[in-house]
């Protein structure tokens, strides 16, 4: 049961107005990418691998942790999630492509090395692999990937696989011990209760994660249409978020279930920035996945915007 608190932060924030694709934005991105097929076509061409060359020198210069970490602090970063399991190279493709070109600042792959390269290939975003497994970060660190995640476990909650804080913990010292210096996000299972939740983050900052990142979507069954569905499929994440960011000095990215209505409400409720995966990766046209990250990060900017104005006018 979510507190009342948490409930009024985000019925305010749904009465900020929600941005959509205006008709012009819409156009450009339809001809930005008219020769892309719905589903890049692969093998890598030469042409590509000189691309990923150069963008590969781009992403080492910048790959470092607090650039890495900057639209975090700055309370604006967008990750696009691709699948932890999704090792289709023209699915992965289409999903860095929308990140890409919509405007998100971070994508969120499967932690593999020839995806890190395809990935640099087709842009400069940082790249964050996705694994339960530490001992396969190296490898895709290597190949250029500037952030680890330890987490996005709903592929395993769908076999009854659920990871305990102990594990986590483990798994959190034992990448730290690999890579002491990549940047590194750890997943708060929403299996937990809010208390142990953030109990769990907190033990996690000091265990050297950079930021937490929490989920809910996949436990959530909303009985209303429209809107109102929209807010209660986030409210398990939209809630650890709110409990967590009070919790934890380090940033909060609110993921699983949200949606251009709900993103801003996960700012709102704390967090620095949103992690978003079906709502993008479940679409089928490059197009659409575009326009769907464009949404989002219209409406996170447009929120940010908002309450800078608001502190302005209480100056």
């Amino acid at each position: 049961m979510m507190s009342c608190t948490c409930i009024s932060i985000m019925m305010n924030a749904i009465t900020m107005p929600i941005s959509t694709p205006c008709k012009s934005t819409t156009t450009n991105i339809s001809n930005q990418i008219s020769s892309f097929p719905s589903k890049p076509s692969f093998p890598i061409t030469k042409r590509s691998v000189g691309r990923r060359l150069v963008t590969t020198t781009r992403a080492l210069l910048s790959s470092d942790r607090d650039t890495v970490l900057n639209d975090f602090h700055h309370h604006r970063a967008l990750k696009i999630i691709a699948g932890l399991q999704n090792f289709n190279a023209a699915d992965v493709a289409a999903v860095v492509t929308a990140a890409d070109q919509g405007g998100a600042t971070h994508v969120d792959i499967a932690c593999d090395p020839e995806l890190v390269k395809l990935a640099l290939s087709l842009t400069s975003l940082h790249i964050c692999v996705s694994s339960v497994d530490p001992t396969t970060f190296p490898a895709a660190v290597e190949a250029g990937a500037a952030m680890v995640e330890i987490g996005n476990y709903d592929s395993y909650y769908e076999t009854g696989r659920i990871f305990t804080p102990d594990e986590i913990l483990n798994l959190t010292k034992e990448t730290r011990r690999i890579l002491p210096s990549i940047a590194l996000s750890v997943t708060v299972p929403h299996t937990l209760s809010l208390p142990d939740q953030a109990k769990l983050a907190e033990l996690l900052e000091q265990e050297g994660a950079d930021v937490i990142q929490t989920e809910g979507g996949k436990c959530s069954s909303p009985s209303k249409p429209g809107v109102l569905g929209l807010i209660e499929k986030a409210s398990p994440t939209l809630a650890a978020a709110y409990t967590i960011s009070r919790a934890v000095k380090i940033p909060v990215m609110c993921s699983s279930g949200l949606s251009m209505v709900t993103a801003p409400m996960a700012i709102t409720a704390g967090a620095a920035g949103v992690g978003v995966g079906s709502a993008v990766n479940k679409l089928n046209d490059v197009v659409a996945m575009i326009a769907a990250v464009r949404s989002i990060a219209d409406s996170i900017c447009e929120r940010k915007a908002m309450a800078e104005e608001t502190t302005l006018r209480r100056l």
